[in-house]
């Protein structure tokens, strides 16, 4: 019995050295490098991030201090079924991960059978030979232990890719809920705008009405022409038909916003009213700081990470596998006193399998999985530069309606001075109603596009929020590449 007990203690320091010397075949991973500047080209009157003033993680939106906003930013991450779907898509995939994981444990099963035989009476090699009953029972209780030494890394590499794919799906997550905020928000800056273009062209439609007033009494007292009266009252319906057109749209954001925060469009409604939502100043921060504020960049990288393992895993195939087995259990022909000595089995021993001959099956993995490896890391550069273009775009349209809105404050002012003497000479006889009418649509139009000008901005600066990883709070360090087995 001793001798039995040394020999078992001499395999298993044998198989605790193997499994202390085994190796990844994964190579060293390498994140693509992508150029990177110093400063943003097109942040000339925008912010460098301080300590002091970066940006609010988990609520930016509060950046434009509307309380309604905040609370359908509240109603989206409860309700949205956008949201509920990409937090199912990472439970599925943490799941998987789970699975992969319990690969680095042993495996113990436990079987109960009992059955009833009845053999060939010219079967070969009877147990008891001619004397063997011909029917018999066999009742059995065993487990069987059975564990894989990871020698060439196969186990390890596919913990390292599905960790890395599972963090990879948490920052798919993330940018799910971030674009779904910054959608959010979005539609609901558009359709304050829209209120506000529904409130210039209500007050436009009242004061073009008392103007039709003024000339039916000039026309009714053979001071005004036909034609005058024609074009005031052309000038009224142009400007009900733009104001209802305007409500349409308002309906139609309204009704996006409804999805996004999952109520049914006919039991949601957002009161009109016109709201001084002022543009709140974004810092932008370092470009390196992107790389680690954006949770698609850190997907795109984890994918890289996972890519790398996976190689690692391909590669193992062209080795020997290790494992041990053990069983042990009690068999009897009947169950009465089946756990006893004299019933008893057991077997342990490791099994060696080396797969001599595929026809280039593994190869071919192995290719595949380098091919997958140089696609994550296309991916993650595109991934990369569609950033920092996102982010350029943002701010270059920030600065030219930033210097836009001036110009057209100024015009606004001008078209108003314009009418105000095109109607000052209409009363007095010194000009047509024709100047009036021009008059009149100018200055709308320039109101018009002043108000639109600054739904823009607002609009614009969400996306620059949302450029930079506005709502991403995982830490920097998540970014890094995951660790590599050794």
């Amino acid at each position: 019995m001793a001798a039995r007990t040394s020999r078992i203690h001499r395999c298993w320091a044998v198989f605790a050295c193997l499994a202390i010397g085994a190796c990844s075949q994964a190579p060293v991973l390498s994140i693509p490098a992508v150029p990177v500047a110093d400063r943003y080209k097109e942040a000339t009157s925008w912010s460098t991030a301080q300590p002091a003033d970066d940006l609010p993680r988990d609520a930016w939106w509060q950046l434009y201090g509307d309380d309604e906003l905040n609370a359908l930013q509240r109603r989206l991450v409860e309700n949205s079924p956008d949201l509920a779907a990409a937090l199912a898509r990472y439970l599925q995939t943490r799941a998987v991960y789970d699975e992969i994981r319990a690969g680095q444990y042993p495996t113990l099963a436990g079987a109960v059978n009992y059955q009833r035989y009845r053999q060939s009476e010219s079967k070969p090699l009877r147990v008891l030979g001619p004397l063997s009953p011909n029917e018999y029972n066999s009742a059995t209780l065993g487990f069987d232990l059975g564990y894989e030494f990871d020698l060439w890394g196969r186990i390890s590499n596919s913990v390292a890719s599905g960790r890395a794919l599972e963090q990879a799906a948490r920052a798919d997550l993330e940018s799910a809920r971030l674009s779904l905020q910054a959608q959010l928000a979005d539609g609901y800056l558009a359709l304050r705008g829209l209120d506000r273009q529904v409130g210039l062209l209500s007050d436009t439609q009242a004061a073009y009405a008392r103007e039709l007033e003024m000339v039916k009494s000039r026309h009714d007292g053979g001071l005004a022409s036909g034609l005058d009266l024609s074009r005031a009252q052309a000038q009224l319906e142009t400007t009900a038909s733009l104001l209802k057109q305007t409500v349409a749209q308002r309906a139609l954001v309204e009704h996006a916003i409804a999805s996004l925060v999952g109520v049914p469009a006919t039991n949601f409604s957002i009161e009109p009213r016109l709201a001084d939502i002022k543009l709140p100043a974004v810092p932008t921060g370092v470009p390196s700081t992107l790389l680690q504020r954006r949770p698609d960049i850190a997907a795109a990288q984890r994918r890289v990470a996972a890519a790398n393992a996976s190689v690692g895993v391909a590669k193992s195939a062209y080795f020997p596998v290790l494992t041990l087995d053990a069983q042990y259990g009690y068999q009897s022909s009947t169950f009465q006193n089946l756990i006893t000595a004299p019933n008893a089995y057991w077997a342990i021993g490791p099994t060696l399998f080396l797969e001599l001959f595929d026809g280039g099956r593994r190869k071919a993995e192995v290719a595949r999985a380098q091919a997958v490896l140089e696609e994550a890391g296309a991916n993650y550069r595109g991934v990369v530069v569609g950033a920092f273009q996102q982010v350029e775009d943002s701010l270059a349209l920030l600065e030219n309606y930033r210097a836009a809105a001036a110009s057209e404050a100024a015009a606004v002012a001008a078209t108003q001075r314009s009418l105000d003497l095109a109607s000052i000479r209409y009363r007095e006889g010194a000009s047509s109603y024709l100047d009036v009418v021009l008059s009149q649509t100018g200055s709308l139009q320039t109101r018009r596009e002043a108000e639109d000008l600054t739904t823009r901005q607002l609009r614009a600066s969400v996306q620059l929020i949302r450029a930079l990883g506005g709502g991403w709070t995982q830490a920097p360090a998540a970014a890094s590449p995951a660790p590599q087995a050794k």
